[in-house]
């Protein structure tokens, strides 16, 4: 089987790109001076402490991280940040609900656009692995930081976690009953696949010679056709 094509597909924040069109190049930096050149609306500076927040949890640990502390990367008051959040649990969360809707999002969109169980595999692996580049906050703490959620609000992102791991059994089942994938265990498939991608944050830099994508590519690879020698 040869690898799927290439989408085109970038994960941008906020939303899906359309397939074929990269996202324009940006820095961090200049993003934010654009942003403080006017003032921000309420939804842009939640976006704000939130991705304040994941860096800082990523660096420094969720536990050792205070509102203070985001405050002051943020620039705003303390109690300003209570007006957007009542407090660091609800940072955490939200950090938590925009992973998983991110990307559930992106594989719904595919489901719709009819990709083959060969292509939807390979699409979730490049999402999983390009948040480390797009999201890297965000990474650390949806897989380090589930425990530290209110027992409501955890149960209630196991949910989505767990809609999500379903989704992804659902392609190894299609493959197998469509002849693409020899006959496999879906969910114990599924599983591999998750525990191929999920732990690549704690290795990967960002000045590696491969992107992410490629990466998602030989990884693919490795659990479609095998690493054993043929012939």
């Amino acid at each position: 089987m040869n690898p799927p094509r290439e989408l085109g597909l970038s994960v941008v924040r906020g939303g899906v790109p359309a397939p074929g069109r990269p996202a324009a190049p940006d820095s961090s930096d200049a993003a934010a001076e654009r942003l403080a050149r006017r003032r921000l609306t309420t939804e842009e500076r939640r976006q704000q402490i939130v991705d304040a927040a994941a860096e800082l949890f990523d660096k420094a640990g969720y536990s050792s991280t205070s509102m203070e502390d985001i405050a002051a990367v943020v620039g705003v008051a303390k109690p300003t940040l209570y007006h957007y959040f009542p407090g660091k649990d609800a940072v955490l969360l939200e950090i938590h609900e925009e992973f998983i809707e991110l990307l559930t999002r992106q594989h719904a969109e595919r489901v719709a656009a009819e990709l083959g169980p060969e292509q939807l595999l390979l699409e979730v692996m490049a999402d999983i692995l390009e948040l480390m580049r797009t999201h890297r906050g965000h990474v650390r703490v949806f897989f380090e930081h589930h425990r530290e959620l209110p027992p409501a609000a955890r149960a209630a992102s196991r949910i989505k976690r767990d809609a999500y791991h379903q989704a992804v059994v659902e392609i190894f089942r299609e493959g197998t009953e469509k002849g693409v994938f020899k006959p496999v265990d879906p969910e114990l498939a599924a599983k591999a696949m998750f525990g191929m991608c999920n732990w690549a944050y704690q290795w990967y830099m960002d000045d590696m010679h491969l992107r992410p994508r490629d990466i998602a590519y030989r990884f693919w690879s490795f659990l479609v056709h095998g690493v054993g020698a043929t012939g």
